[in-house]
């Protein structure tokens, strides 16, 4: 017999990345619909915004940050060079390496689309509760390293 004040904590069940990906393809679809008006998809907004941070940033450190494999980053960032909103060139470190900066058309489109990523943003909050929010950042920013992925792997 078991005591109310001394109950185990509920176990897992599932699989715990298929629960992501499913939750993860729905709140991708809430910041999609959103910055559809400015013509670009999530992923889209969040290369523009990394780059905007990073000032710039080899293909390298970009697909780092991004936690992507450079083949995936060539293909997420086609539409974006396709657009004019970002330019690869020769890194000004080194001139063997490839760059990727944000244009002026880019910073254009971005800032057109940061209306739109906050309206998604606050429909998230609003959906889940701000505080519920803030805690699964906390969490996420905890666990996200303890998952990286060691040197000369791949996706």
């Amino acid at each position: 017999m078991t005591s109310a004040a001394h109950t185990e904590p509920p176990s897992a069940s599932g699989c715990t990345c298929f629960k992501l990906r499913r939750l993860t393809r729905r709140v991708t679809a809430v910041y999609d619909r959103a910055l559809a008006p400015a013509g670009m998809r999530v992923t889209q907004y969040s290369v523009l915004s990394l780059l905007r941070r990073l000032r710039g940033a080899s293909m390298s450190k970009l697909a780092d940050a991004l936690d992507m494999d450079r083949t995936t980053l060539t293909r997420n960032l086609k539409p974006l060079l396709d657009a004019g909103w970002v330019e690869v060139g020769r890194s000004a470190e080194d001139a063997r390496m490839r760059a990727v900066h944000i244009t002026s058309s880019g910073e254009a489109q971005f800032q057109t689309a940061r209306a739109y990523w906050r309206r998604a943003q606050a429909e998230v909050n609003s959906t889940v509760g701000q505080g519920e929010v803030a805690a699964l950042h906390e969490l996420l920013d905890r666990y996200l390293p303890l998952f990286r992925q060691a040197d000369g792997e791949t996706e």
